[in-house]
């Protein structure tokens, strides 16, 4: 498991609510308006930011549930939308999938966010969490500012100048981690960070049922740096580098004599530079750039008992011997202006351009495509009282591989009903390829006194979905409707903050070999989650504790019929239901305190899935259907243990001091 050198398990938490728009911190109140507090819009939307106060969140408080190990999609899967999926990474939101989900930092699309997959076990993510200080995760209905994403938009911002300079450093038994962030003068700041995690060790304290060969090994480093340009302008660069080599070996469910061998290698590098600026009181300047690339190989082999290569002429044996490798190349350019009126009305206008090219072999098979997106965008916000306020704009988006034009109209609207309670209300259309998404969306949200209750409906209706039969194309249609409900306390009892979470979920989508519409096997009915988070400041100790509950997942055993044009389930039924409790705990100290060092240091230990409750996600079936064999976590438990240091300045007394 990673775990960053910043200790994020050790915060209280708190949950969620979207503030003003984002650039308005950054903004100068023109003559007569009103530094309105009123009414925000908030349907469909978390937010994190550094700005959030009481009982909002903080990007700490997005990472800090126990059991996500550092990982913002972990994390994020707490809060209701998110379904409690454990064979694989991402964020599956609302009945989407997890390629449905993109990820955007200062502006510009992250296309890669985790490592390269690796069959029924979750990949790690690659950025460090502890970079950022805005962290917004729209359910649905998001700015028409941001495109590509049919189910969900994860939105991060980065840091400015830190106060000071810093260092940190981390060490457990399967990772260790050391940075810097350095502040030369109020203007320029830089720093870079070296993580490497291997598992072997680990593995052989702990088994695994998958008999890994390779790793899992992880090489990652990031660097950045922020320039204040002039009275008001920003100058950001961000990027990250990463390496993975995870190989794995299991029994070959078609045959008891032989093993399925599988690696994958993957390389992936993203960067992003950013500048924003105040071009007058009423003028704001948002542009970025970013690039990415990724190469991945993956192995499938058919091995013997000692591990010799097996190949047989022979179905379904010579289907299980795959040599893949793939380059892609991703770029992005970015222009938004802004430009404020009196009485905080807004309009917001830009364009932006994406490049794919991606270059690839399967076995003897050659893979090649390149693609052109071009978006241009536009939203205002216009308060038509104090206590309403509406969200409007389109974005109109043109796709080279598609030759097509998709508009792409969106609306929010705020009341506020009383001085702590407000109904909100969206509806948005959504592309991503040449699939559509409309989403439908009401919102009550009540936040008094360190306590937040949100009730949030919804409906999306999806179009176009990737149909393989009779041949691949965009025949395949869908729904998600449900219900979710989230509270949160922090003040009843001193120095414990929770919340709750309940989520209802009808989905259904005739899409990919689907013989008709059917309930997706990645949805629960019900899903419940509880974050407690408890504060023993006499001690300096912190006691994380979450638990996760979802009723079963349909699964599928889906076969072709003899013409290969149609297909069929030849066995169906519902995992058990998922049930995990997680615990960390972690105590603060000072190594150094009184000396010119002034550490913030302490001791983290954790256990995911505390109970032993045993994981079932899927069925793995043989070619004739005859067998079957479950999808579970490597492990039944996962622990770890260790030490985490940063240097610069003791925050020990701020943290307890801001958490009360």
């Amino acid at each position: 498991m990673k775990h960053y050198p910043v200790i994020a398990f050790i915060f209280l938490s708190s949950s969620a609510t979207l503030l003003q728009a984002q650039e308005k911190k950054d903004s100068t109140l023109l003559p007569g308006t009103k530094n309105l507090q009123q009414v925000t819009i908030t349907a469909g939307a978390f937010d994190a930011s550094d700005k959030a106060k009481g009982a909002s969140l903080t990007p700490i408080d997005a990472v800090t549930v126990a059991g996500n190990g550092g990982d913002i999609s972990m994390a994020l899967r707490y809060l209701p939308g998110a379904q409690q999926i454990g064979e694989t990474e991402g964020l599956f939101v609302r009945g989407g999938t997890a390629s449905e989900t993109k990820q955007f930092i200062d502006g510009s699309l992250m296309p890669h966010p985790n490592y390269p997959s690796v069959p029924g076990i979750i990949q790690y993510a690659r950025v460090n969490p502890f970079l950022f200080k805005g962290i917004l995760f729209s359910t649905g209905g998001y700015s028409a500012l941001y495109g590509q994403a049919m189910s969900s938009a994860l939105i991060l911002e980065s840091d400015d100048l830190p106060d000071k300079s810093s260092y940190s450093f981390s060490l457990f038994p399967s990772n260790a981690a050391a940075g810097f962030q350095r502040l030369t003068s109020n203007r320029f700041s830089y720093g870079a960070t070296v993580r490497y995690s291997n598992q072997q060790l680990y593995n052989r304290i702990v088994p695994q049922r998958p008999d890994f060969f390779a790793g899992p090994s992880y090489t990652e480093a990031d660097a950045n740096f922020r320039w204040r340009v002039g009275k008001t302008g920003m100058l950001k660069f961000y990027t990250n580098w990463s390496n993975s080599n995870v190989g794995m070996r299991n029994q070959d469910i078609d045959s008891a004599a032989l093993r399925d061998a599988f690696q994958v290698k993957g390389m992936n590098n993203f960067s992003t530079l950013s500048y924003r600026d105040r071009l007058s009181d009423s003028w704001r300047l948002d542009a970025s750039a970013g690039y990415n690339y990724l190469h991945v190989s993956n192995r499938n082999q058919l091995i013997d008992a000692v591990g010799a290569p097996v190949n047989l002429d022979m179905v379904p044996y010579q289907y299980k011997d795959l040599d893949s490798r793939n380059a892609e190349q991703f770029a992005q350019g970015r222009v938004v202006l802004t430009h404020y009126f009196p009485g905080n009305e807004v309009l917001r206008f830009g364009a932006e351009q994406f490049y794919t090219h991606e270059d690839g072999v399967s076995n003897d098979t050659l893979l090649r495509s390149t693609n052109y997106l071009t978006a241009v965008f536009g939203e205002t916000d216009i308060m038509l009282t104090d206590r309403l306020a509406v969200k409007a704009g389109a974005r109109l988006e043109y796709a080279s591989l598609l030759n097509k034009w998709n508009p792409a109209p969106r609306i929010s609207l705020a009341w506020k009903a009383g001085s702590n309670s407000q109904f909100n209300a969206a509806y948005g259309i959504f592309f991503q390829d040449a699939s559509q998404a409309s989403h439908y969306i009401l919102n009550y949200t009540y936040k008094a006194s360190n306590r937040l209750f949100r009730a949030e409906a919804y409906y999306k209706e999806y179009k176009r979905l990737p149909t393989l039969l009779p041949t691949y194309g965009y025949n395949g249609n869908g729904y998600a409707k449900g219900i979710e409900l989230f509270f949160r306390d922090k003040r009843t009892i001193k120095n414990l903050d929770y919340w709750i979470t309940y989520t209802y979920l009808d989905a259904s989508r005739h899409y990919m070999d689907y013989p008709y519409s059917m309930r997706p096997n990645y949805t629960s009915p019900h899903t419940a989650t509880i974050a407690i988070k408890q504060q023993l400041p006499q001690i300096n100790t912190f006691i994380n504790l979450s638990w996760a509950f979802a009723t079963g997942r349909p699964y599928y055993n889906i076969q072709y019929t003899n013409d290969n044009q149609h297909t069929y389930i030849a066995d169906q039924g519902s995992t058990p239901v998922y049930n995990t409790v997680n615990l960390h705990v972690a105590w603060l100290t000072s190594f150094f305190k009184g000396s010119k060092w002034k550490d913030f240091s302490g001791i983290g230990a954790g256990v995911g899935n505390l109970l032993g409750n045993k994981q079932v996600f899927g069925y793995q079936y043989s070619y004739n259907g005859q067998a079957k064999t479950a999808i579970t976590p490597p492990a039944t438990r996962n622990f770890y243990i260790g030490i985490f240091m940063s240097f610069g300045k003791d925050r020990t007394n701020d943290i307890l001091d801001n958490l009360n």
